[in-house]
């Protein structure tokens, strides 16, 4: 798999635009003010659990903050439009994926895995060993997805979580 890189042009590292894909795409990093495009794309993707606290303008900015070199959009050499987009972050120790989407009408054309290796490159650069994720059982293309990428199942685990607040989910 072939090196990839994503960043601000300001930082000093190449924006990816290596494109195998039909619709040329450039892979940058996520921006607080692309939240009214990734709620559009995440809410056309089947198999996205969303909710009403983490999924606002203001949770994807704390997320942000917390993880400003680890999340990515890839974004149209064409119209600007986001085709793509993934959320990660780490606690030190291991790191985490959340909310890998790709626009139906752009997938099977290698944006998810070049999004995938962009945050796996991130990670190394953080000194993170491990990358986790969580898909819903019944997400079987997103299970294949992930798969196909080298990220194995644990069935030794149980996912367990507890809300500390009110928290709404809306899947799509």
């Amino acid at each position: 798999m072939t090196s990839l890189r994503a960043s601000t042009p300001s930082d000093g590292h190449s924006v990816d635009t290596h494109s195998t894909t039909s619709v040329p795409v450039s892979i940058r990093l996520m921006r607080a003010d692309d939240f009214p495009r990734l709620l559009a794309l995440w809410q056309s993707c089947t198999g996205m659990g969303l909710n009403d606290v983490d999924d606002t303008p203001q949770g994807i900015a704390r997320f942000l903050e917390r993880n400003p070199t680890t999340c990515f959009v890839a974004q149209s050499n064409t119209d600007g439009s986001i085709l793509g987009a993934i959320l990660s972050g780490h606690d030190g120790r291991r790191g985490y994926i959340y909310h890998t989407a790709v626009s139906p009408s752009a997938r099977h054309q290698g944006i998810a895995s070049r999004l995938v290796s962009c945050v796996c490159e991130a990670m190394r650069r953080e000194n993170i060993a491990k990358v986790e994720l969580v898909v819903f059982s019944r997400n079987a293309a997103g299970n294949a997805f992930w798969e196909a990428q080298g990220f194995t199942a644990r069935h030794d685990l149980v996912y367990r979580n507890l809300a500390l607040r009110q928290i709404t989910r809306y899947d799509s």
